[in-house]
């Protein structure tokens, strides 16, 4: 948003003073990234800048790190195990999360607001608290430390990312389309995947693409759950810090950074598709 042309002197000064703390606020946060990133490209086994990388000669920067990541079995391992449990949990969110976000957009529906509350409650409730919740629980049915346990923990700590997402895109969605091509003779089962569904596709994907990013990186539930077979990237860099000190972890995570930030893109150009094709201006 542009200052108003009548914008007096001490608002001008708050405009301004506005934005230069969001920007120090935003430098403080992404600091961290910007220090591990090029230190991911160090040939030197450290964690710390050496003289020849401040001084920026070619021959202190390598993509060692880089490569010992995608030769090493363990990290291949570890890149199949959360890619497994990544995409079945995501599946499942999505799934789950549209029909009962679809149920609460029912005004008829009784109780919504401590419904909505219980689903969104893996998002307020501490991870450490979830994870023990989750052990005991799936200990007591047989599939704790198993591919199944994991995924189904991580489709709990999903669906509330896309029950929030489909909500806001079902909040203008016009539910007279699905009466028309009713009353034009079309099933319930028809309208709802003819109509219903590319209305609010573009919500469900990003609640997807929200579920998927928490899945990939949670490693708190995953302790608690995951066994050996089902070490996951986050489990593996977990590990590499405690038991065997390597950059290869930096490397690790200016690949993961890279992810999000592209999921992220993806997510805002599809919230502009979705106000376009709603017919509301992007900002």
């Amino acid at each position: 948003m542009a200052l108003p042309s009548y914008a007096g002197p001490l608002e001008t000064f708050w405009y301004y003073a506005f934005r230069a703390f969001c920007g120090l606020v935003f430098i403080f946060l992404i600091s961290p990234l910007l220090i591990i990133i090029p230190l991911s490209f160090n040939i030197e086994p450290y964690f710390s800048f050496t003289e020849g990388m401040l001084a920026f000669e070619p021959d202190a920067y390598s993509m060692r790190w880089y490569k010992e990541f995608f030769t090493s079995d363990r990290w291949m391992n570890a890149i199949q195990n959360t890619f497994i449990v990544a995409i079945c949990s995501t599946i499942l969110s999505m799934i789950l999360g549209t029909l009962a976000a679809l149920g609460l957009s029912r005004s008829e529906l009784p109780f919504k607001g401590l419904i909505m509350g219980l689903l969104i409650s893996p998002m307020i409730v501490p991870l450490i608290i979830s994870a023990a919740g989750m052990f005991f629980f799936y200990s007591s049915l047989g599939v704790s430390q198993s591919y199944l346990g994991l995924i189904l923990a991580h489709t709990a700590l999903g669906t509330p990312f896309v029950v929030i997402t489909v909500t806001a895109t079902l909040s203008g969605f016009d539910h007279n389309l699905v009466r028309a091509a009713t009353s034009l003779g079309a099933t319930p089962t028809y309208a709802f995947f003819k109509i219903t569904v590319p209305l609010i596709m573009t919500g469900v994907i990003s609640g997807g693409l929200f579920a998927l990013m928490t899945s990939v990186d949670e490693v708190v539930v995953a302790l608690f759950i995951a066994g050996a077979e089902q070490r996951t990237v986050p489990m593996q860099m977990w590990a590499g810090i405690r038991e065997q000190i390597s950059p290869t972890i930096l490397a690790v995570a200016t690949l993961l950074v890279c992810m999000s930030i592209l999921l992220l893109t993806t997510v805002e150009y599809l919230r502009r598709r979705s106000e376009t094709i709603r017919g509301i201006t992007p900002q």
